[in-house]
């Protein structure tokens, strides 16, 4: 879901933690970093243009990419 949002930006986003940046788009890249219930993660848009699209991988997160379930 990151890289299908991120593959519709002007130009790259990176979604990053304290050692890695990953170019957003690349499934490859993405899968390479470790990520863990409460881990912290950055993104950065190189274009201004491409901030609404920062909005919809942030709303990503917090809904569980949709596998989240109540009870």
């Amino acid at each position: 879901m990151i890289a299908k949002i991120a593959r519709n930006a002007e130009k790259n986003i990176w979604l990053g933690d304290e050692n890695y940046k990953a170019d957003a788009a690349s499934v490859i890249d993405i899968l390479s970093i470790s990520g863990t219930k409460g881990k912290i993660f950055v993104l950065e848009a190189e274009s201004k243009k491409d901030l609404p699209l920062l909005d919809a991988i942030v709303a990503a997160f917090e809904n569980g990419f949709g596998e989240m379930t109540n009870g």
